[in-house]
C-alpha cells in the first residue's frame, strides 16, 4: 500500500489497495464487496440463531426456557463485557497486518468452531452436561465473534471519512448482507419442515462453520486498512472509555441503542412462539412472514441512501423509529388478524431496514467528532462501548423472555394457556414498541449534523500532520483537568 500517493482508478474512486494515509472519498465497488462479504456467511445462520435458536433449545434440546435464557442472557453479557477489551486492544495494536486485520485473522476459526457446537450438541449429553455444553459453546463463539465484529465495525469507519459516502458503505454492505439473509431464510424453512432438526441442524452448522472460516480469511486478506492510525489509540483504557461517555452525540446514541435493543431483542426470540402458539391459522408460516420482513430491509437500501442525502440522517432514523413503535403496538391489538399482519410485517421491515442503513454512518461521524475533541482514533472503543450496552440490554431481555415464559405455564410442543399467550404478545408487541417512542424522542436531540460534521473535518484537515500534537495538548488538558 503506497500511504503518500494513492493510485486512483479513471472514475476518480480509490481502488482497494489504495486506502492508505489519507482515507477514501469515494470507496471502489470493490472494497465495499470485499467489506460486507462476511456477513454474507453469518447471515446463513445469523437468522436462525436470531429466530430460532432458542425454540429449538427448548422443544428439541428440551432445555427448560429459564435454563437456556439465561445461558442466552449470560453470554451476551459476557459478550458485552470482553467488547470493551477488544476495542481498546485493537486501537492500540500495531501489527504488520494492520490494528483491525490481525483480529479479524485469528477469529476465524474460533467463531466457525463456535458455530458448530452450537447446534450439534452430542446426542448423549442431557441434562445439567448439555446446559453446561451449550454454555461453553455459546461462550466460545460470543468470545471469537467480539474478536471479530468489533475490528471489523471499526474498520468500516476507517475507510472513509465522507459524511455521505459513509451512508452508502453502510447501505450497501447491508444490500450485499441479503444474499446471506437468503441463505438463511432457505435454511429457516428446511429446519423448520426437518423431521429430525437435531440431525439438519448438525450438518447445517458444519456446513456454515467451513463458510464462516473460509470468507472471513478471505475477505481479511484483502480488505484495505489505512496505516496512519496504527499508534493512534487511547493510551489508558479507562480514559479511552471516559471519552466516550463525555462524548454528548455518543453519549445519546448509547441511551437511543439500549432503549432500542432492550425491546426489540425479545421479537427474534419470541417469532416462532407466538406463530407456533398465538396467532390463529399461522403455523409453519415463519418463513413466509420472516420473507416478508426481509425483503423490505434490502430492497429499499438505496432509497434511503437518497433520502438521506435529501433530508439528513437524524430525520430518517427518527422516522424509522417512530415507524417501529407505530407497527409493533398495532401487533399487538391485531395479532389475530392475519392480513394485518402481513402489512406489519412489511412495515417492520421497511423500518428496520432504514435503521440498517443510517445507524452506522452515524456512528462514524461521532467518532469523527472525538477524535476533533481528543486527537485520537478510537473507533475499537467506541463500537465496544456501544456494542456494551445493547448487548446488558439485551441480555436482561433475553432473562426476561425466559423466565416470563416459565412462569406463565408455558409447556413445549401443545396448546398454550391465555395467560401464556397474552404474556407472549405483551413481549413481543408492547415492550419493543414502547422502547421505540422513548428511544425516538431522544433522539430529536441529537444536533451532528452534515454542516457540524463538515467543520469538523475542516479542523482535521488544518491539523494536518500536527495531529500529535493536537493529542500531546489533549493529554496536557486532562493531567491540569485530573483526568
Amino acid at each position: 500500500m503506497n500511504a503518500t500517493s494513492p493510485p486512483r482508478q479513471k472514475d476518480n474512486t480509490l481502488t482497494r489497495d489504495a486506502v492508505g494515509i489519507a482515507g477514501a472519498e469515494r470507496l471502489s465497488t470493490g472494497v465495499i464487496w470485499t467489506y460486507s462479504l462476511p456477513k454474507v456467511a453469518f447471515g446463513i445462520m445469523g437468522l436462525l440463531f436470531a429466530t430460532y435458536f432458542m425454540k429449538f433449545a427448548t422443544d428439541v434440546l428440551l432445555i427448560a426456557p429459564a435454563a437456556i435464557g439465561t445461558l442466552i442472557a449470560a453470554s451476551r453479557f459476557w459478550d458485552a463485557v470482553s467488547d470493551p477489551l477488544v476495542g481498546y486492544l485493537s486501537d492500540r495494536t500495531r501489527s504488520r497486518l494492520g490494528r483491525r486485520r490481525a483480529w479479524m485473522f485469528f477469529a476465524a476459526v474460533p467463531m466457525g468452531i463456535g458455530l458448530m457446537m452450537i447446534w450439534s450438541p452430542p446426542g448423549a449429553l442431557t441434562g445439567i452436561w448439555l446446559i453446561a455444553w451449550m454454555g461453553v459453546a455459546l461462550l466460545a463463539y460470543e468470545t471469537a465473534s467480539t474478536a471479530f465484529f468489533v475490528p471489523h465495525g471499526a474498520l468500516g469507519v476507517e475507510l472513509t471519512p465522507n459524511y455521505h459516502e459513509r451512508t452508502r458503505l453502510y447501505g450497501y454492505s447491508h444490500l450485499i448482507s441479503a444474499i446471506g439473509s437468503c441463505f438463511g431464510l432457505i435454511s429457516l424453512y428446511f429446519m423448520d419442515n426437518s423431521e429430525d432438526k437435531r440431525t439438519f441442524a448438525y450438518f447445517l452448522s458444519i456446513f456454515t462453520g467451513f463458510i464462516v472460516i473460509l470468507i472471513v480469511l478471505w475477505s481479511t486478506r484483502f480488505i484495505p486498512e489505512r496505516t496512519d492510525y496504527q499508534g493512534r489509540g487511547g493510551t489508558n483504557p479507562f480514559r479511552s472509555f471516559q471519552d466516550v461517555f463525555k462524548n454528548a452525540h455518543a453519549r445519546l446514541l448509547l441511551f437511543v441503542f439500549a432503549v432500542e435493543m432492550f425491546g426489540a431483542a425479545s421479537v427474534g426470540l419470541l417469532v416462532p412462539y407466538l406463530l407456533d402458539y398465538v396467532v390463529i391459522g399461522m403455523q409453519g408460516m415463519m418463513v413466509w412472514v420472516l420473507l416478508v420482513y426481509t425483503v423490505p430491509q434490502f430492497v429499499f437500501t438505496p432509497v434511503w441512501i437518497r433520502l438521506a442525502r435529501r433530508f439528513g440522517k437524524k430525520q430518517l432514523w427518527v422516522f424509522a423509529l417512530c415507524l417501529n413503535a407505530f407497527a409493533f403496538i398495532s401487533l399487538f391489538f391485531a395479532v389475530n388478524h392475519v392480513p394485518l399482519i402481513w402489512l406489519l410485517a412489511f412495515l417492520l421491515g421497511l423500518a428496520s431496514g432504514c435503521g440498517n442503513v443510517i445507524a452506522p454512518a452515524i456512528k462514524a461521524d461521532v467518532i469523527d467528532y472525538d477524535e476533533m475533541l481528543t486527537g485520537e482514533r478510537k473507533e475499537g472503543a467506541y463500537f465496544a462501548a456501544w456494542n456494551f450496552v445493547r448487548k446488558c440490554a439485551a441480555s436482561v431481555t433475553a432473562v426476561i423472555t425466559g423466565y416470563v415464559l416459565q412462569f406463565s405455564g408455558f409447556e413445549p410442543n401443545i396448546e398454550q394457556t391465555e395467560t401464556t399467550q397474552t404474556a407472549m404478545k405483551a413481549i413481543f408487541a408492547l415492550l419493543p414498541g414502547g422502547c421505540y417512542i422513548v428511544g425516538a424522542i431522544l433522539f430529536t436531540r441529537f444536533s451532528l449534523n452534515e454542516p457540524e460534521h463538515a467543520k469538523i473535518r475542516q479542523q482535521l484537515a488544518e491539523r494536518g500532520d500536527g495531529v500529535p500534537a493536537a493529542r500531546e495538548k489533549s493529554s496536557n488538558q486532562r493531567s491540569t483537568t485530573g483526568r
